[in-house]
């Protein structure tokens, strides 16, 4: 699960409380999840637009968090002889970048490839802008985002729930949502080895989840707490 935010932050568009209450009440399992982990927070970065948040999502990927941040921070200080320090690069200045300037921030060269594909996708129009966003369904998004090279489903519901704050978005091939689906409703034990078998299903995923839609974001964010409960001595 992405770490909380520590930046500036927006509401979510839905209300927490009422999502947390029905969630409660439509699985008793859950609700005593919920209790034993506390209050549901998660906090919206200030908007940024596809192509930012994109970027910095590939640039993320299976790397530590520090080593990330340092590469995208490089990558933005490149171009601030262009747009002024710390402003984020129009795609058309990360197509023209050169080769040499994206590797001496430290992007490997699938992730250069994909950043130009974003880049190219975005000025087609297959990127939708922000706007656009706002009006389309979870599944549109997903189907638009995901013919960007690196882009996956997984990083697509990942923007669509700490980034835009949909609430229903339900990601079944999570490893923390699996893991810790298994130790709230299959009785995987906190002390067991792990071994694949013993995760849940996405098909148990989404037969559940029957009961939390249309909250389904919120619940996937308690399977994390679980995981993160279980760690705890």
């Amino acid at each position: 699960m992405p770490r909380a935010r520590t930046g500036p932050t927006r509401k979510l568009p839905y209300d927490p409380a009422e999502a947390v209450a029905a969630l409660s009440a439509a699985d008793p399992k859950l609700a005593k999840l919920i209790a034993k982990a506390g209050p549901f927070d998660i906090r919206l970065p200030t908007q940024q637009s596809p192509f930012e948040a994109l970027t910095q999502s590939i640039i993320y990927q299976q790397l530590h968090g520090k080593a990330a941040a340092t590469i995208h921070a490089r990558l933005l200080a490149g171009f601030s002889d262009l747009v002024g320090i710390g402003i984020h690069p129009s795609p058309q200045h990360l197509l023209d970048a050169p080769n040499e300037q994206l590797r001496a921030a430290g992007l490997s060269h699938n992730k250069s490839l994909a950043i130009r594909d974003l880049a190219a996708k975005t000025l087609d129009g297959t990127v939708p802008t922000l706007a656009q966003i706002r009006r389309m369904s979870d599944q549109a998004i997903i189907d638009h985002l995901t013919q960007v090279r690196g882009i996956g489903k997984w990083t697509v519901e990942m923007m669509l729930i700490f980034r835009l704050g949909r609430p229903n978005v339900l990601p079944t091939s999570d490893f923390g949502i699996r893991k810790g689906f298994a130790l709230t409703f299959l009785g995987l034990k906190p002390t067991t080895k792990l071994t694949p078998d013993l995760l849940a299903t996405p098909a148990q995923i989404e037969r559940r989840a029957k009961k939390w839609a249309p909250w389904c974001s919120v619940a996937s964010w308690y399977m994390w707490r679980a995981c993160d409960l279980a760690t705890k001595p």
